[in-house]
């Protein structure tokens, strides 16, 4: 069966052969743009991976299983992981805001930290 063979209901056929866009922009490839939709689908891994850091190590504060020296370390450590991103961000022409891909049904890929709220 294929897609024009479907039949709309009568009552329903103003949205019927047309499909909306999502609401907001998704990854996109083309051959003009490769190294910039590359570098930010490996932006936004390396920054989905460095949210979740951020969030383990808020657990672990919260939870009090790090010494006064590991809050320290690994504080500067997302600090310089953070400076990183935006250098990268900044070399490929992207916003933080741009490696949040939406994932369509599944939402955002990342959601951003709340102050105050742990999980």
């Amino acid at each position: 069966m294929r897609v024009d063979d479907l039949e709309c209901p009568a009552a329903d056929t103003a949205g019927c052969g047309q499909v909306e866009a999502p609401p907001t922009p998704r990854l996109e490839l083309d051959a003009d743009n490769a190294a910039r939709g590359i570098g930010q689908l490996a932006l936004a891994i390396v920054n989905l991976i460095h949210e979740l850091l951020e969030k383990q190590a808020l657990r672990r504060m919260d939870n009090e299983t790090l010494t006064d020296t590991q809050v320290e370390e690994i504080g500067l450590c997302l600090m310089k992981q953070s400076e990183a991103i935006d250098q990268l961000c900044e070399a490929f022409g992207l916003q933080r805001k741009d490696l949040n891909i939406d994932l369509g049904p599944l939402g955002s890929l990342v959601d951003p930290i709340e102050p105050g709220k742990g999980e």
